[in-house]
């Protein structure tokens, strides 16, 4: 991915992205702190404590970075202000498999995709399979348990 795409996301994916970068520069005083207290305790060459705080300030530093970055390329979009009846990023799809059983799922961005609650990434197989089909479409999509058959019953901006 170039550095400047853009990245799409739900209103509620990047408040959960700022509330991260928050709480994670909430955390960089408490390290740095325990940095200083494991440096007074002498040798840093054999004190545990000092290596695992800087080792954990080099995380929340590489995690801020990172968020910021996709924060500062986000691309919000409100399912609400869509139409159409193609699927897009924020499409809410009603899909039959192969037994006719129904399942659904939202287009998300990566950081918001949780199968369990029925929000897959546009990225993922069966997201990028969805993208552009329309009501009826047959999709087929390889993934990691197999490959699949859907047909497309409904496509929703809600």
């Amino acid at each position: 991915m170039m550095a400047s795409d853009k990245v799409p996301m739900l209103a509620e994916g990047y408040q959960q992205l700022t509330e991260d970068v928050k709480r994670l520069k909430l955390e960089r005083p408490e390290v740095i702190d325990a940095i200083e207290e494991a440096r007074a305790h002498g040798d840093l060459s054999e004190n545990a404590e000092y290596h695992a705080a800087k080792e954990r300030q080099g995380q929340i530093e590489a995690m801020i970075a990172d968020i910021e970055d996709r924060l500062s390329r986000a691309l919000v979009i409100d399912p609400l202000t869509l139409s159409g009846d193609k699927v897009v990023f924020g499409a809410t799809v009603t899909l039959l498999d192969e037994d006719d059983k129904k399942v659904r799922y939202q287009l998300v961005g990566q950081t918001e995709a949780d199968a369990k609650v029925g929000r897959i990434s546009y990225n993922s197989p069966l997201g990028r399979a969805l993208i552009g089909r329309q009501k009826g479409d047959e999709v087929d999509v390889s993934t990691p348990a197999g490959d699949r058959s859907y047909e497309i019953a409904k496509i929703e901006f809600i």
